[in-house]
């Protein structure tokens, strides 16, 4: 059966010229199926997926290879069937050959199929569920044929999606470039260097079955029933670790980092504790042998760099430390641009490493240890071993994670690290580590400048997407003579005369602008992103040496899981607020619920706070999507609308940090800009009963965003002539190439409103566009008084 199905495999190879297996190799037999994910340098780079089933390869070529993003929806081209043993070539075939060019071994390991005994019918189906146990990609993806190919013609291209679990992540997976099975890079294979790949499809080669992936009972499940539960089974071993005794042994030159996952407001919960998030460089303290060296994230010794820290760590016994290099101001706070001028001048006396995890104490492996346990051995380490200022502990605070922000951002601090206390350390980014901002801070990397001569005017900016760097915009700020000088000066080191940016978005060199190789990383402090992916308001901080800009993507603050929200437990602290007579909406305490904003109306009960959360809590979706990007004027009942209210414009001491703060030119003073449903409802909660965005582009106050044209008819005139009116409006707007949709106002107005589409740097401004509006309102009262 195999051999009819390597009919076409076997057409298209000669081979006596390529030495690709031609599938007579004996294969071992394993207990679940494998795969293998293969990077393929042919006419065009790409990856070639294959599933091991019905004793051959069941092959895809992914254009842009495999993604871990469920964003991501990657081409896959169905290819003819391959051998078995196809699953152990890593080599380079000739020019001329089918599919000439390098191969490797990108990754490989095992797969089942989700919720179906019948892979072909699947496949013929057109839409595969599968789970895949590898050592790069890992958890439940889905193979679907596309439409147009539904009908099995001469194109067979179907799409390869990640599904969303614990093993999603925003992360280029493809930046792994490394041979699985060798270690080498695709030149060293082209050269035919290095170690051959380790078999794992040979017979007699070895590999272990993939429990870190699924869970299977052998004694109780047949072969049949042993369908991937990554999660589950990652919950056991997770419980697992937590009992483990620390293992021991030698400790390794290096041990990848534990990363945040960037939310949007911190988890609450009795095992989560809160850090402060320091402003500073990564850096992996190893003693051993009484040396300590300081190695970056990626690895790199910056001994050098830190040689006052090195040396107060000198007396420490042989360990493996995690923390974060900072410079302090006078206040004491952390400071960026003062770590890089320590750096700069040799000052590293002046730099503090504030530790905040044990990985190894001595030979003891403690990274499978909880969180809580590691912090207390690395407190006790310390403390036995006095150490100077240099290296300080990093304590915790427990409780409301909502609440020790807020005291971050009133202390001007950069946010805070929330960390769960059962959890084991996780090289990679993870879900138990998490981080949440007072203010929006990114890595960019600067593709150019503007300016000539010693004149610095502004960055060229931009992040990775994929293989390619995508502009995000200018960085015009945060220079001075200083930073400027030795900026340029390796701005002109890196000059090139090709731009660094591409895409269909990469900008047109202007006149003055310069550009360069796309190796220097700088740390930004900016106000957002707006609707088209560009940075606002930024403003540069410093450089950043430690992280290669190949890793420097897109990081937008995702909502933390609903499990990890306020959800009071009997006797807590939050639930004895609850008994006081708080209320409790999407994590927002609502103070005096009960209390009456909108008096009670004949059978219509009064409307009170806890309502009108609830209310926004419904509806909010919708309104965010109105709101979101602009600044917003907020009208304020506290003691109901039949009482005094008050507008509010700017931001107010104490203001919610679930609500954005935005500056407008000329305006000193912050602005509310409410992003999200969390924002509003803590607005309910301050009784903001009206709210009043501005009509502008999101992220651009300066740019008209659409016009509203308000009919607000006299107490006489019938809601009919009103509804009459909206839709002249609106044909009237329509002949001038405008779209227009109705809005409902008050007890019978109605709002006609129309989006405009306005570049930054247009002439179109708000004087031009309210003298428009103006316009058609006055020829529409002349033509229909």
């Amino acid at each position: 059966m195999a051999k009819k199905k390597l009919a076409d495999y076997r057409a298209k190879r000669d081979f006596k010229k390529t030495s690709e297996p031609s599938g007579k190799a004996k294969v071992r037999v394993a207990e679940y199926p494998r795969f293998v994910v293969q990077k393929h340098a042919a006419t065009r780079l790409h990856y070639d997926l294959r599933l091991e089933h019905g004793g051959v390869f069941k092959s895809w070529a992914v254009t842009k290879g495999p993604s871990l993003n469920p964003a991501d929806k990657r081409l896959a081209v169905e290819v003819e069937d391959h051998p078995l043993d196809y699953g152990d070539f890593e080599g380079t075939i000739p020019k001329g050959e089918y599919g000439g060019g390098t191969v490797m071994l990108w990754d490989r390991g095992f797969w089942m199929p989700e919720g179906t005994k019948d892979v072909d019918a699947a496949l013929r189906k057109g839409e595969l569920k599968f789970t895949l146990a590898g050592e790069k990609l890992q958890g439940s993806f889905v193979l679907v044929r596309m439409k147009h190919d539904r009908e099995r013609g001469k194109r067979n291209n179907w799409l390869l999606i990640k599904h969303r679990d614990e093993f999603a992540s925003e992360d280029d997976v493809a930046e792994q470039d490394k041979s699985i099975a060798s270690g080498r890079s695709m030149e060293q294979i082209a050269a035919g260097k290095g170690h051959g790949p380790k078999p794992f499809m040979a017979a007699g080669s070895k590999a272990s079955a993939p429990s870190a992936i699924w869970h299977s009972n052998r004694a109780k499940e047949s072969r049949q029933s042993k369908v991937p539960r990554a999660q589950a089974k990652l919950q056991a071993d997770t419980s697992a670790r937590k009992t483990a005794k620390a293992s021991s042994g030698a400790m390794p030159r290096f041990v990848h980092p534990q990363l945040c996952k960037t939310l949007s407001r911190p988890p609450q919960g009795d095992d989560w504790v809160h850090e402060i998030k320091f402003d500073g460089y990564r850096m992996q303290l190893h003693k051993k042998n009484g040396a300590a060296t300081m190695l970056t994230r990626k690895g790199l010794d910056w001994t050098g760099k830190f040689r006052a820290i090195a040396e107060a760590a000198a007396d420490l016994p042989d360990a493996i430390i995690d923390g974060e290099v900072v410079a302090l101001d006078d206040a004491g706070a952390p400071n960026f641009a003062a770590l890089q001028a320590a750096l700069s001048d040799g000052r590293s006396q002046d730099l503090v490493y504030f530790v905040f995890d044990l990985l190894f104490d001595g030979g003891e492996d403690l990274r499978a240890r909880p969180l809580s346990e590691r912090k207390a051995r690395l407190k006790a380490l310390l403390a036995k071993n006095k150490t100077t200022g240099n290296v300080r502990y990093v304590d915790h605070l427990s409780g409301a994670g909502d609440a020790v922000l807020q005291s971050a951002c009133r202390m001007h601090l950069e946010g805070i690290i929330s960390k769960r206390l059962s959890a084991p350390y996780s090289s990679g980014r993870t879900e138990t580590w998490t981080k949440s901002k007072c203010r929006a801070g990114h890595e960019v990397v600067i593709g150019g400048w503007s300016g000539s001569g010693s004149n610095l005017r502004s960055l060229i900016a931009g992040v990775y997407s994929g293989d390619h760097l995508v502009h995000v915009g200018q960085v015009g700020t945060g220079f001075n003579a200083r930073n400027s000088k030795d900026l340029l000066r390796k701005l002109k080191a890196n000059a090139t005369d090709k731009s660094p940016f591409a895409g269909k978005d990469a900008p047109r060199k202007q006149r003055d602008w310069n550009w360069v190789k796309p190796v220097l990383v700088a740390e930004i402090e900016f106000a957002g992103w707006t609707g088209a992916g560009m940075i606002r308001q930024s403003a540069f901080k410093g450089l950043r040496e430690d992280k290669p800009a190949k890793e420097v993507r897109a990081e937008h603050p995702v909502a933390p899981k609903e499990a990890d929200l306020v959800t009071p437990a009997p006797g807590s602290k939050s639930n004895a607020i609850a008994k006081a007579g708080a209320a409790v909406i999407m994590g927002v305490t609502i103070s005096h619920p009960n209390k009456a904003l909108w008096p009670a109306e004949k059978d219509q009960p009064a409307v009170t706070k806890r309502d009108l959360a609830t209310y926004l809590e419904m509806v909010g979706p919708w309104m965010v999507e109105h709101l979101k990007g602009r600044p917003c004027s907020i009208i304020r009942a506290p003691d109901g609308i039949n009482a005094q209210k008050f507008f509010q414009r700017h931001a107010m001491p104490g203001v919610s940090n679930l609500v954005e703060l935005t500056t407008v030119e000329g305006d000193r003073k912050p602005y509310l800009q409410i992003d999200r449903v969390e924002g509003l409802i803590a607005m309910g909660q301050i009784a903001a009963v009206e709210f009043h965005p501005w009509n502008c582009e999101p992220h651009h106050p300066a740019l008209p965003g659409r016009l509203v044209f308000d009919l607000d008819p006299a107490p006489d005139v019938a809601f009919s002539a009103v509804i009459a009116a909206a839709k002249e409006m609106r044909d009237r707007l329509e002949q001038l190439g405008l779209v227009s949709f109705c809005k409902t106002t008050g007890g019978k107005g109605l709002h006609v409103m129309t989006p405009l589409k306005v570049k930054e740097g247009s002439d179109l401004g708000w004087k031009e566009a309210k003298a428009f509006a103006q316009a058609v309102c006055t020829h529409m009262a002349k033509d229909s008084p």
